[in-house]
């Protein structure tokens, strides 16, 4: 109401007599959506119905009134409606609408770094191992996220995996995941002694803290949370209340699951509260790792121009790295 207020008096140039508050007028108080009333003026005084009567009046209160609805904040899209003209041989942009742009009018991928991947594909995929899941509880936690928890499974598709290293990118924590889990996948066939059903949920649990450790992009940074606790923590506290929420839910088998989760960056010194201590932990610190490192070689590749193949010294690696000759 504020915002609608200051524009429509600014764009007609009116008195601005404030804003009040109330639930006594039927058209607020039984509105099933956000609402207020434009007082635009009075048609007893007689400058004012004078304006009010005026088609050029009427346009810039409605024009203010559109812009106040439509008022936007750093970092959302915004629509803008001009002309490009051409005046003493340089180009100039005259704005005549300028507005918060509306879901589905933009494409974010036009804008943003995103995954070279299908997003919904690998979602897809991804779920499809909560499906083949034997375990009651396991697959009813799982399912709970990924499949049921609709504003989870848009937050997890759109977030990176990291504000930098690896995965920074639309989708990042999504494709990150999925190869974490297809990597565990493996593991459980090579090595029957692992229990699938926990280590899968381990791999699709390990980095959902990031939903909150991180801002979504453009933004892309660390929150006042992801700062204080870190998307091990965070990850941990999601996942032991949804736990809470399901009945019966065998508590050895709760601990195991928030273990592996805690222990999935394998040392003390790399950010683990706790390193590996069932085998289940130690192959889902491995795939991570794998996966981690694989990707951000790949990274460093696609962004370095060097013609002899060094890249120079990487942090993550300690060590100058180039690629394969191809020899």
């Amino acid at each position: 109401a504020r915002l609608v207020q200051n524009r429509a008096a600014e764009a007609a140039e009116a008195k601005d007599r404030g804003l009040k508050e109330t639930d006594e007028l039927i058209v607020i108080r039984d509105a099933a959506m956000p609402s207020c009333l434009v007082e635009t003026g009075f048609l007893t005084n007689r400058a004012e119905r004078l304006a009010l009567v005026s088609k050029d009046y009427q346009e810039k209160l409605a024009q203010g009134i559109a812009q106040g609805i439509d008022e936007f904040e750093v970092l959302d899209y915004i629509d803008v409606v001009g002309d490009v003209t051409s005046f003493q041989g340089a180009l100039q942009l005259n704005i005549k609408r300028i507005r918060k742009a509306r879901e589905g009018e933009y494409d974010p991928k036009e804008y943003l770094p995103i995954s070279e991947k299908n997003i919904d594909q690998m979602y897809l995929e991804l779920t499809g191992f909560i499906q083949k899941m034997t375990n009651p509880y396991i697959k009813k936690l799982c399912s709970s996220f990924f499949i049921e928890d609709k504003d989870f499974e848009k937050s997890f598709k759109f977030h990176s995996a990291a504000k930098n290293v690896h995965h920074g990118f639309v989708g990042g924590l999504l494709e990150h995941t999925l190869s974490v889990t297809k990597l565990c996948n493996y593991y459980t066939q090579a090595y029957p002694l692992l229990n699938k059903d926990l280590l899968l949920a381990a791999a699709m649990f390990h980095d959902i803290g990031k939903v909150k450790e991180l801002s979504i992009f453009p933004e892309n940074d660390y929150t006042d949370e992801g700062q204080l606790l870190g998307h091990i923590i965070i990850g941990v506290e999601l996942v032991g209340e949804r736990i809470r929420s399901i009945p019966n839910f065998p508590v050895k088998l709760a601990n195991e699951l928030k273990h592996c989760i805690l222990a999935h960056h394998g040392e003390l010194e790399y950010g683990s509260p706790k390193k590996p201590a069932i085998i289940e932990a130690v192959a889902l610190s491995f795939a991570d790792n794998t996966d981690a490192k694989l990707q951000t070689m790949k990274e460093a590749f696609t962004t370095s121009d060097a013609s002899n193949g060094w890249l120079g010294y990487n942090r993550l690696f300690e060590s100058n790295i180039r690629r394969t000759s191809g020899e």
